[in-house]
């Protein structure tokens, strides 16, 4: 006991103070696009010829719950029209809101005063990973750890959907996966909660039109937050859940 003690002490407090202050993440880390159109050149379609996901239409507008965020298009970009910042907050209620136009993404607002009462102080999550590659799975489970500690929050995810308030989703929902998912959101009682996570789980993301794919959660259920990425930092899928509960 003694050991343990003197290693807590010496290594101290690791849980971010997220979200009192502010994270500094890296500086390779892309977050927000930022859309300069007073440089893009008429006419050019070299952003969008080198987007994997079909994320960009012309007009300079990015749809981000496409969007891979691999950088690709401000790198074929000559003018540096499109550039990535490291604002983290991406998180919004409605899939249009993911579409990006002029700067302004419309955050995630708070749940209704009766769903705040209920979900705002103790939320369980069941999550479903259908179809995904395990990228958002794995920033999903960072969550837990000791950095973040989800739990502090009154958040947790269970091994139940009997047990919960709600799935968060992840993965483009293929089509050996449908069943499986209605028959887990069939499993959680009224009032739930459907949260999409991930470019694969918003839109169907690099598998979007597949065959075996179903692009996406909302093709099957309501979602309630989208949370954009591929994958998302968990910053990002924080600062959703939060937003979602009113507490930011």
């Amino acid at each position: 006991m003694l050991k343990v003690l003197l290693a807590a002490l010496q290594q101290g407090y690791r849980t971010s103070t997220y979200p009192k202050t502010v994270s500094v993440l890296p500086d390779r880390f892309r977050g927000l696009p930022v859309l300069d159109r007073a440089h893009c050149s008429p006419g050019c379609s070299l952003c969008m010829d080198a987007c994997p996901g079909d994320a960009l239409c012309a007009g300079l507008k990015i749809d981000l719950g496409r969007c891979l965020f691999c950088g690709s298009c401000a790198h074929a970009c000559p003018s540096g029209s499109i550039s990535f910042s490291q604002d983290y907050r991406l998180a919004v209620r409605k899939r249009e809101d993911l579409v990006l136009e002029n700067n302004a993404l419309k955050l995630a607002g708070a749940l209704d005063k009766k769903s705040r009462a209920l979900f705002g102080r103790s939320l369980k999550l069941r999550q479903v990973s259908a179809g995904g590659c395990n990228a958002c799975e794995a920033d999903t489970n960072v969550l837990s750890t000791v950095v973040y500690d989800l739990g502090r929050f009154g958040i947790q995810f269970v091994a139940s959907p009997r047990h919960a308030d709600g799935l968060l989703i992840t993965g483009p929902v293929s089509r050996n996966m449908v069943s499986a998912l209605k028959k887990t959101y069939d499993a959680v009682a009224w009032p739930k909660l459907v949260i999409a996570v991930g470019a694969c789980a918003v839109s169907g993301g690099i598998y979007r039109d597949h065959p075996e794919v179903t692009n996406g959660a909302d093709q099957l259920l309501p979602v309630d937050l989208y949370v954009p990425g591929c994958p998302p930092h968990p910053l990002s899928i924080l600062d959703g859940l939060l937003r979602l509960l009113g507490r930011i």
